[in-house]
């Protein structure tokens, strides 16, 4: 029976194209053999079955088990999980068609609502690595302030517990020029969306959350003063600023909260595969988080925040960021600034 098994094989493997099988279809047949010599054998019909076992650990939630393995069966490739990101040219694409432009820098024709926000956030997160819970539920009043001077150095950006991954406060960076372009758009873009309209959350997420005196820390709500970093996502969408727009950094055109970012980024990839680069991948939150990593480490490797810290003198706000990035080692670096464990 075995060098039957054996004989098949090798035809269904190496025999006429027309007879090969891939090798699910190979062990799904012989899973099937091997069920019926095990009833075989369980009702005495015969005293043994023609495959070999061997026992293997498994790792599962519940510890290690054992388990036995057909050996006639096959090992089947599994699909190595790689870490997509986008090189400098595509990153430069991708930021391109969320503005409405094409690969010249020129209008592409693209008839988008809201391109200055698109591009704005998709600089934001590509300079940052933010996930997409954290911008999408970020408050204005949480966004860094554009410093005085344009910098080399990035500017700290810390990020509220209860948007984060795990609720735990975490601490990033964003580079000059991607803050400035978002603060064009909040004072710009954003504005002119809310001009005369007043902002009502929908009634599934709940009452209205009125704040006055706003700053960077918190504001009052219904008189007492809460800090942005307790207030959970659903929260911040019910968050009505005192000129009655949402506290949310970005809106649609009806005024209210915009927060399908994925397919934002979705669309964008499909019109740039579509118009203009076939080989464009689909862009979503996460990818963007792994091209701000690439990018982040890319730097310091070259030794670029090194530079830019030699320009900054000891009494600058920015010394103590540079310092950082200059002395520890890059890899280090990165994980600190994204929020993911070594």
């Amino acid at each position: 029976m075995r060098s039957a098994l054996s004989a098949f094989s090798e035809y269904r493997f190496s025999g006429p194209l027309a007879a090969r099988w891939d090798v699910s279809t190979w062990d799904l047949n012989v899973k099937t053999v091997a069920r019926f010599y095990a009833w075989a054998v369980d009702q005495g019909f015969c005293s043994a079955q023609p495959f070999t076992y061997a026992v293997v650990r498994r790792y599962t939630e519940a510890g290690v088990q054992q388990t036995r393995r057909n050996t006639a069966t096959l090992r089947r490739a599994k699909a190595h999980s790689k870490v997509k990101y986008l090189d400098a040219d595509f990153r430069r694409l991708f930021l391109q068609g969320l503005g409405g432009l094409g690969p010249d820098g020129e209008p592409d024709g693209f008839r988008g609502r809201h391109l200055g926000r698109n591009a704005a956030m998709g600089r934001l997160v590509i300079s940052s690595g933010l996930r997409a819970q954290e911008f999408t539920h970020l408050l204005t009043y949480e966004l860094p302030g554009l410093p005085a001077r344009r910098s080399a150095v990035p500017v700290r950006f810390p990020l509220a517990a209860q948007i984060t991954k795990g609720k735990k406060a975490r601490e990033t960076w964003v580079s000059y020029e991607a803050l400035e372009e978002f603060w064009q758009y909040i004072e710009l873009d954003r504005a002119a969306v809310q001009l005369g309209r007043e902002y009502v959350p929908d009634q599934r997420l709940g009452p209205r959350l009125v704040i006055s005196a706003p700053d960077w820390e918190g504001a009052k709500i219904d008189g007492r003063r809460v800090s942005w970093r307790k207030l959970t996502p659903e929260e911040r969408l019910q968050l009505v600023t005192p000129e009655g727009t949402p506290a949310i950094n970005a809106v649609q055109s009806n005024g209210s909260p915009f927060t399908d970012w994925a397919t934002t980024f979705r669309r964008t990839s499909v019109r740039i595969r579509r118009d203009f680069e076939p080989r464009f991948p689909t862009v979503g939150p996460h990818l963007l988080r792994h091209t701000f990593a690439m990018a982040t480490l890319e730097k310091l490797v070259k030794g670029h925040y090194a530079r830019a810290a030699a320009l900054i003198a000891d009494v600058d706000e920015d010394a103590a960021l540079a310092l950082y990035l200059t002395k520890q080692d890059p890899m280090l670096c990165c994980v600190t600034c994204s929020g993911t464990r070594a």
